[in-house]
């Protein structure tokens, strides 16, 4: 009897809501422990606040936008995310990889994301001027001209004041220690925090 009750009482409980954070280096915890990471201090977060949602980190060192297109739809069928957080693109820029490919891509990722009913956070990054300034502006604004078009939530550069500030960044000046970790949190929860259903309120 007890056990049929509380199958009954799990049956009734409202199912954990999820982020995935689809993402590269920068939010797979590339040169730190993984625990320090502003993926991991995000579930913290909302863990302390009460949002009832779990953090799955779906992101891999050395991803391109391609690798992360082709591994979104396993992401979304395990997990049925209602928020996907894209941070993808900065490998390609780094490689100088053609930004139409990389543009298509993401698109793809979006409207993938948004045909599975999860909202998304597209994060924008800056890469060194290392294929002119060109190519280095049009990287730039492939993220904001994607956020325009699809009408989606839009951080522009996430490391954003980290990236100038060398006692919070690794030796190889692309990545953030576990200093910068908490700003870049701060850079993600003001864009993301409007997309979560908020503590206590059912989803609608």
């Amino acid at each position: 009897m007890i056990s049929a009750l509380a199958s009954v009482a799990v049956a009734a409980a409202p199912a954990q809501r999820t982020i995935v954070v689809l993402g590269d280096s920068l939010s797979a915890g590339y040169g730190i422990k993984i625990q320090q990471g502003w993926v991991n201090l995000l579930a913290q977060q909302l863990a302390s606040e009460g949002y009832g949602y779990r953090v799955v980190n779906a992101s891999v060192s050395g991803e391109t936008t391609q690798g992360g297109l082709a591994r979104l739809p396993h992401a979304l069928e395990t997990h049925k995310p209602a928020v996907v957080v894209v941070e993808l693109g900065g490998n390609d820029g780094l490689r100088g990889l053609p930004l139409a490919a990389s543009q298509e891509n993401l698109g793809r990722i979006i409207e993938l994301s948004r045909a599975a009913k999860a909202r998304v956070l597209l994060v924008g990054m800056i890469i060194p001027p290392n294929y002119g300034p060109r190519y280095g502006q049009e990287f730039r604004d492939m993220f904001a001209a994607l956020a325009a078009r699809y009408q989606i939530a839009f951080l522009p550069f996430l490391l954003d004041k980290v990236a100038l500030r060398p006692e919070w960044m690794q030796a190889d000046g692309i990545h953030a220690n576990p200093a910068g970790q908490p700003q870049m949190l701060e850079n993600v929860w003001p864009k993301l925090k409007p997309l979560l259903v908020a503590p206590g309120k059912p989803a609608s």
